[in-house]
């Protein structure tokens, strides 16, 4: 009988690690090619094409992360010298050529724009996403390039779903120079967010299935999928937010945005897009959007 309740436990194991590890690997791990992961096809819209980049000054930053990947950026300079920087950050399964749009109106205006391919993303090394907190210590760095090298930098964050999620984790480290923080239709936590998901597209429960992916995350990666929580951090953020939202997202429900803002304990706005998707609110009306992004950045700079 003892062998028998052996045999159990070490075949629930077994299968628990095989249902965590198709998981992790189906929505986290990079493909060879150095495709995003296989989710993004149920995620991300397949047929969407990164804008042109901006016809301004360019070149190319790297940068080695605290774990020892080379991490790529863009860097774009604006027509007049500036101190006014915006590091501009993708969302899952993307890279930074799709914020490249997001660059174009900064640069209009007068800012330096560093916009970076993520860990595991574009020209980044990496074999596994993280849902932003690994990627968080990554944009920390990109911030102290910023400020290590013009000490009087003002800098922004600026980032889209999982970039929304990557800048309030960010922030929440508190690098130098910040002055704001724009967070676009970011999840309150990757585990419930994946947990939303994993019913919606494949109708499975959270459990076993979510513990045991958070486990192997952690195995794999060093940190577990909930480890990428804005909401536990973000009433540690100093400077003030723009939490920014369409209400008819369908991947992160816009009630995330609520608890969010609720318990943002900065200067706080928020913008909501009626009718816009996840990740849309800037398409939908990209006029309205840049008014109130810069007006909101307009407001911090004259405090």
């Amino acid at each position: 009988m003892k062998k028998f309740f052996i045999a159990v436990i070490v075949l629930l194991i077994c299968a628990g690690y095989g249902v965590g590890n198709y998981f992790v690997d189906f929505a986290l791990h990079r493909g060879e090619d150095l495709s995003p992961p296989k989710a993004c096809a149920n995620i991300a819209d397949p047929n969407l094409k990164a804008p042109p980049a901006p016809n301004y000054p360019a070149d190319e930053w790297t940068l080695e992360s605290f774990d020892g990947l080379k991490l790529h950026a863009w860097n774009f300079s604006p027509a007049e010298p500036s101190n006014r920087w915006a590091i501009l950050v993708h969302g899952y399964g993307r890279d930074g050529t799709f914020a490249f749009d997001y660059a174009e109106e900064y640069l209009k205006r007068g800012w330096n724009v560093v916009v970076p391919d993520l860990r595991a993303s574009g020209k980044s090394d990496g074999e596994f996403i993280t849902m932003g907190a690994l990627e968080s210590r990554d944009v920390f760095d990109w911030a102290k390039k910023i400020s290590d090298a013009h000490p009087d930098a003002e800098i922004i964050l600026h980032g889209v779903s999982m970039g929304a999620a990557t800048v309030m984790l960010t922030a929440a480290l508190e690098p130098s120079n910040l002055i704001a923080v724009v967070e676009d239709c970011g999840y309150t936590s990757a585990y419930e967010m994946f947990t939303a998901q994993l019913e919606k597209i494949f109708s499975l429960p959270e459990y076993p299935v979510m513990p045991c992916a958070n486990l192997v995350c952690k195995l794999k990666t060093g940190i577990k999928i909930s480890d990428a929580a804005p909401i536990e951090v973000v009433d540690k953020i100093k400077v003030p937010v723009l939490f920014i939202h369409g209400d008819a997202d369908g991947l992160v429900p816009f009630a995330m945005m609520s608890r969010l803002f609720d318990v943002c304990a900065a200067p706080k706005e928020k913008f909501i897009v009626a009718g816009a998707g996840h990740a849309d609110a800037k398409s939908t009306n990209p006029a309205a959007y840049f008014d109130k992004v810069f007006a909101f950045i307009d407001g911090v700079e004259k405090k």
